[in-house]
């Protein structure tokens, strides 16, 4: 981790400590060592994984200077949002709540500059104890030093800073400064990490839903042929132990061919995920089930590596597991209405057709005669552009209905 001449410099400064005040300790006080400086910094930089992010770092800082409150605000309130807040020291549900649904709009210790660290008297002045946020909120809960710094992003991003001591601390003195304006482009780096896998997670999370709602079972495993991770689906067809289930880390099958047959797909797909820039193996067979049902369909597929990519523990291959007797949840009738323009009536027989009902069956369903089942039957064709009830299932079928 680079470290600039201006960091060092200041970390020096705060190692020296020229007998620093750090909140009530005596002048005598020793310096900070460095070693406690470098927990810190790591801390900030394992931060991103934490929940919630950067307690641990936040803690630490809150013992090294002696305060009684740190707090990060990942997203500040706003008269839309609550925000987020990483609080430490001693703290209420309501002091939180009074914070982020009335105080943050009279807080005038905001939009500082990006960089440096203020005291509220330093950005405002005498009168910043005069004020009505410092009696109605702040001296109620035991704050009289307030030391702040913002930092913001490319992306938009603003986040807050705040740390705090009671009437009977001493002030923030500026090697406490300089030790917080050493930390601020690492916490900046931090969040910015945090930001971007905070977006591939949520990116993950929405492919992962769809592919259950697809009734499409996963198992991935590492280059070392260990079980990363299986989702609902593939849960649920392991769970019946019908031709397929899990013993530990190997996926076992029934049947001895169609167990070795596996096996083979599973190495040849492990051996094939060396090639960051192929498309990946990919293979398939059909497991039988032992009570009869329909046979499973399992498709393996090598995970090509990244090009940059390290570690063993990543997914490397992907088993898809289809269990073509599993009932997928029915679109609701208001996105068939909203999608393809159709009456209520009309949305629900095209629902109960794409579900294999014939036409004289949808319409005792629905309680209708059958003449009236085909009078809404050519209504649909003539919105949907389709002329015969198979294309018409068809359409359905492969619209983005499925992914609701």
């Amino acid at each position: 981790m680079a470290v600039s001449a201006e960091q060092m410099s200041g970390m020096r400064s705060v190692a020296a400590g020229k007998r620093a005040v750090i909140g009530s300790r005596p002048r005598s006080a020793e310096p900070v060592p460095l070693d406690q400086i470098d927990q810190l910094l790591g801390a900030i930089y394992d931060g991103p994984t934490e929940s919630p992010p950067w307690q641990t770092a936040m803690m630490k800082l809150r013992d090294m200077l002696r305060a009684a409150h740190v707090t990060l605000m990942l997203r500040p309130p706003s008269s839309d949002s609550t925000g987020i807040m990483i609080n430490t020291g001693p703290t209420t549900a309501q002091g939180v709540e009074s914070y982020e649904t009335h105080f943050f709009a009279a807080d005038p210790f905001v939009r500082l500059a990006e960089g440096d660290v203020f005291s509220a008297e330093e950005l405002i002045g005498p009168q910043w104890m005069q004020s009505q946020y410092f009696h109605e909120f702040l001296e109620p809960i035991g704050v009289r030093h307030l030391l702040g710094a913002d930092i913001y992003t490319k992306d938009g991003i603003e986040c807050r800073l705040r740390i705090t001591r009671g009437p009977d601390a001493a002030p923030f003195s500026p090697e406490d400064k300089s030790l917080v304006r050493l930390l601020l482009p690492h916490l900046k780096r931090a969040i910015q990490l945090h930001a971007r896998l905070d977006f591939l997670e949520c990116e993950r999370a929405l492919f992962a839903g769809t592919v259950n709602r697809m009734l499409l079972g996963m198992i991935s495993f590492d280059q070392n042929g260990n079980i990363v991770e299986t989702n609902q689906e593939a849960r649920r067809i392991l769970a019946e132990r019908d031709g397929l289930w899990l013993s530990g880390n190997n996926l076992c099958i029934e049947s001895s061919q169609e167990s070795r047959d596996l096996q083979r797909m599973l190495r040849t797909a492990l051996a094939g995920t060396g090639d960051a820039e192929g498309p990946g193996v990919v293979e398939a067979m059909a497991v039988t089930r032992p009570s009869g049902r329909a046979k499973l369909g399992i498709l393996v597929r090598a995970i090509p590596l990244g090009r940059w990519s390290e570690s063993k523990l990543r997914p490397a291959v992907a088993v898809f597991l289809r269990d073509p007797e599993a009932n997928a949840a029915q679109p609701s009738q208001e996105l068939v209405r909203r999608l393809f323009g159709l009456t209520r009536m009309e949305a629900s027989l095209a629902l109960l057709l794409t579900e294999g009902y014939t036409l004289d069956e949808a319409a005792e369903k629905m309680s209708v005669r059958r003449n009236t089942a085909r009078t809404h039957l050519r209504s649909i064709f003539c919105k949907t552009g389709v002329t015969r009830q198979t294309m018409l299932v068809r359409l359905l079928l492969n619209s983005v209905l499925s992914l609701g």
